[in-house]
């Protein structure tokens, strides 16, 4: 699509990944490796972990969708319409909101119990990754792709949906993540 201007949808996602990494920048750049493992309690996450369970997820998800992306470009579409059962997916299980419902992490996206410092650098990397899958992307027709869904095989949302699931899943972790830094128990260095 070199040349061609991109679809409105590249163009918010990209906004949307980019605000992300600037966020997680502020929110973990210069912790301490005891500030990135500190937990409120034993049964909630870190700021370390969050970022690593959004990393695994990029690292899970963009595979899966770039294997649908097969063949010529189809087509660019301006706007992603995820289908009803995206939309609900979407409304209830990612994006932060008071109906959002909280459900077990997938195996595959289950943080470490202690995470590395570095963890911040991954999950700018991974946000790269999806930038990169978003710009192959924009030449289809993601609404009539589909991918299967690395979590669940039997489950196939359009390329478009998983385009949407990324961004609006990290404002849900990294929402997590500032309120854990808000804390008045966390560590001052």
């Amino acid at each position: 699509m070199s040349g061609e201007p991109m679809p409105a949808w590249y163009l918010r996602l990209v906004a949307e990944v980019n605000s992300s990494g600037a966020r997680a920048e502020t929110l973990a750049g210069l912790l301490s490796g005891e500030q990135i493992n500190w937990k409120p309690s034993p049964q909630q996450w870190s700021i370390g972990q969050c970022l690593e369970h959004l990393s695994l997820s990029n690292e899970t998800y963009v595979p899966a969708i770039v294997d649908a992306l097969t063949g010529p470009p189809t087509g660019p579409v301006e706007e992603i319409t995820p289908g009803w059962f995206g939309r609900w997916f979407i409304r209830n299980y990612i994006e932060p909101s008071p109906i959002t419902r909280r459900g077990r992490a997938p195996t595959k996206i289950v943080p470490s119990s202690r995470v590395d410092p570095d963890i911040l650098g991954r999950f700018l990397h991974s946000n790269d990754e999806v930038r990169k899958l978003a710009r192959r992307a924009a030449g289809y027709d993601v609404n009539r792709i589909r991918f299967r869904n690395p979590y669940l095989s039997v489950v196939r949302f359009t390329v478009g949906t998983g385009l949407l699931i990324m961004p609006a899943h990290e404002r849900r972790h990294l929402l997590q993540a500032e309120r854990i830094r808000a804390s008045a128990a966390f560590p001052a260095r």
